[in-house]
């Protein structure tokens, strides 16, 4: 079996993490979801994985190379093209027009292939799901979730027969229009054939348009509903969630990395807390590598604290969620919020600039002058920043 990861999109709905992050490399506990994935799969034994790229595609292309760390072999295929300026301009073919286009260079979907959104954790067990796709005699797969009839409304949701045999695709759903709680989790088991239906000379996307088609010719094509950690990580307020559950221990075969100094509380390499005049943490809390805890400090889990950060005198950090080389300055309280480089947002989703906050909250760690240098653009420079990521 062969895969193919999605990973093209500019991933809105994760601002401000993806103004210089693609959505596949958003960290969890430190490392980008998409390895997560990789690893996953090559403990399959998949080990010939496609990725799709677009919006900033260097940055996964030079984290994950060839491949070669993860005992795997990786390939990239990038949607866009480069303007009369030398600029790269993304332009994304749609989730199964990106397929089309690795097919017709290369021939790549000659076998069963699984196709993964790269923005997901999961732990599903391949070897029988690919099983029952066999056993069955699909040509397409969908994997599906039960999720609370409530929240069938975030997902689309899809209707099938007793025997599996997909009828019906319902796109977000009201509960009361909902005929099935099974969500599609953005797996699939595709045969080449499935490809071959693909039109080369546009963009198009598997759920909207390439289901449909299935359906229409009548072709095998079925779900399976099965039961395994599924993490989508869909909006900021997924991902806060995400890591507050990661550190209380409840999403399983993730282990909180560093060593274990006390009760809830781990530390990387070369950290710096100084105890005095009544430092408090009160974990679960990470706190990464070379980061720096003044005296008197409080910090209150589950939180994370990237590598490099600085939390000076007084501070008070609650149920949050630091990026690397974040100072929180003196006696400032940051409460269940994320924070990354100069935006933070909170649980609710609401994203701020620091230039909108009164005093300065946090500032570069990297930046070792006293004071705060501060170039805060004017409101209008601010929407033009944001109209630009």
């Amino acid at each position: 079996m062969k895969a193919m990861i999605l990973a093209a999109g500019k991933g809105t709905r994760v601002r401000p993490l993806t103004y210089e992050l693609p959505k596949p490399m958003i960290p969890i506990l430190g490392k980008p979801v998409m390895a997560y994935l990789v690893e996953h799969l090559a403990r399959y034994g998949v080990t010939e994985i496609m990725v799709n790229v677009s919006y900033l595609h260097e940055k996964i292309e030079e984290y994950f190379g060839e491949g070669h760390q993860f005992g795997v072999q990786i390939g990239y295929s990038f949607e866009g093209y480069t303007n009369d300026d030398g600029e790269v301009v993304p332009e994304p073919l749609g989730s199964a027009g990106g397929m089309k286009k690795i097919q017709e260079f290369g021939g790549f979907f000659d076998e069963t292939t699984i196709v993964l959104c790269g923005d997901a954790l999961i732990d599903l067990d391949l070897k029988s799901a690919l099983f029952e796709h066999r056993r069955k005699g699909a040509l397409a797969t969908v994997i599906t979730r039960e999720v609370p009839l409530d929240k069938v409304s975030s997902y689309g949701v899809v209707v099938s027969d007793k025997d599996g045999r997909i009828t019906e695709f319902q796109e977000k759903p009201s509960p009361e229009e909902a005929k099935s709680n099974c969500a599609s989790t953005g797996i699939y088991i595709f045969e080449p054939e499935v490809i071959d239906l693909i039109p080369a000379d546009r963009p198009f996307d598997i759920g909207s348009e390439l289901f449909p088609l299935l359906a229409e010719k009548g072709m095998p094509f079925y779900s399976q509903t099965r039961k395994f950690n599924w993490i989508d990580i869909g909006s900021v307020k997924d991902y806060w969630e995400v890591l507050q559950g990661v550190l209380l221990g409840e999403v399983t075969n993730m282990a909180v990395p560093g060593i274990q100094v006390d009760e809830g509380l781990w530390v990387g390499l070369n950290t710096s807390i100084d105890w005095s005049e009544g430092t408090k943490i009160d974990g679960p809390v990470y706190i990464g590598s070379g980061v720096k805890v003044d005296a008197g400090a409080t910090i209150i889990g589950p939180t994370w604290i990237g590598h490099g950060s600085h939390i000076c005198a007084g501070a008070t950090v609650t149920r949050s969620v630091l990026f690397e080389y974040t100072r929180v300055l003196p006696d400032v309280t940051l409460d269940e919020l994320i924070v990354f480089k100069d935006y933070s947002v909170d649980r609710a989703g609401e994203m701020k600039h620091i230039s909108q906050y009164e005093s300065g909250e946090w500032a570069n760690a990297r930046d070792r002058r006293a004071a705060r240098r501060r170039e805060e653009p004017t409101a209008e420079l601010h929407q033009l920043q944001q109209k630009k990521a």
